[in-house]
């Protein structure tokens, strides 16, 4: 089941969203940043549930208009918990933001990968659902 959590299920997304930001903090932390900061920036979650309360996969998103991509919908974070994975959580997630890219009148969807062999699962789901590397992703520490 998908379904986009509101202010107060923020933390449903904690666990799945720890194992992949693992720098984020407590939970209190985490509510706090999303529900205060990125949340007033635009940013929804949804979260895929398996068993138990807590998410077994979550994404974080945000509807941005860009000089190079237009009305598009950038996925900030995609995360499955370790026990969930392999079964098909995330590839509904992206399923579930592709469609609702779609009813935004979004003309592209976009989302950064890290690199290196811990990311080859991820980066197989996100090419079965027909997306391609488009760009470099650079940064630095300032």
């Amino acid at each position: 089941m998908i379904r986009e959590l509101s202010a107060g299920e923020t933390h449903l997304a904690y666990v799945a969203m720890l194992e992949l930001r693992p720098h984020i903090g407590s939970l209190a932390d985490f509510v706090r940043v999303v529900n205060e900061v990125q949340r007033m920036q635009g940013y929804r979650l949804i979260a895929s549930f398996d068993e138990g309360e807590d998410a077994a996969a979550v994404a974080g998103f945000r509807v941005l208009d860009y000089l190079a991509w237009g009305h598009a919908l950038y996925c900030d974070d995609l995360s499955t918990r370790i026990i969930y994975r392999g079964r098909g959580h995330a590839g509904l997630l992206l399923d579930w933001m592709i469609e609702e890219a779609r009813r935004l009148g979004c003309g592209e969807f976009h989302l950064d990968s890290g690199v290196g062999p811990d990311r080859t699962d991820a980066h197989r789901v996100y090419f079965n659902k027909g997306m391609r590397i488009s760009a470099h992703h650079f940064s630095r520490p300032v």
